[in-house]
């Protein structure tokens, strides 16, 4: 059985006037589900700093206007799995997204946020409803 283990992510709400950028993973737990572009803290990293790295290493585009929106304590029993996630929005400025790790993603597409896919990722779906 693997160890439990617990990180920070951060969660990036990607928008676009009224809709939001999500990506379906491929890879990990809860494949096949729809999510910001995200990842984890490194140690000694800004939330802002965080932000910036994770979009040029998944998705490639331009933002701007980076702020913090909330946090979220999210346990997944069966992955033994504990996460602290900071959701951090920004505002697209320029840029195709691109599935820069399509081991870990399959596609970009950008949704109406009164229009979600589905499934969503569990720490996603908890913060976009609460951020329509």
């Amino acid at each position: 059985m693997a160890k439990p283990q617990m990180r920070v992510g951060i969660g990036i709400l990607i928008l676009r006037g009224k809709d939001i950028l999500l990506g379906r993973r491929i890879s990990g737990h809860r494949s096949g589900t729809w999510q910001t572009a995200g990842g984890h803290l490194e140690f000694g990293e800004s939330f802002n700093d965080c932000v910036r790295r994770e979009i040029d290493e998944e998705v490639g585009i331009k933002v701007t206007n980076i702020r913090q929106v909330i946090a979220t304590n999210d346990i997944f029993h069966q992955e033994h799995k504990h996460y602290v996630s900071v959701f951090m929005a920004c505002d697209y400025v320029s840029g195709d997204p691109i599935a820069r790790e399509p081991d870990k993603c399959s596609e970009w597409r950008w949704f109406p946020k009164d229009k979600l896919p589905s499934p969503l990722f569990l720490p996603y779906a908890k913060v976009l409803r609460l951020v329509k």
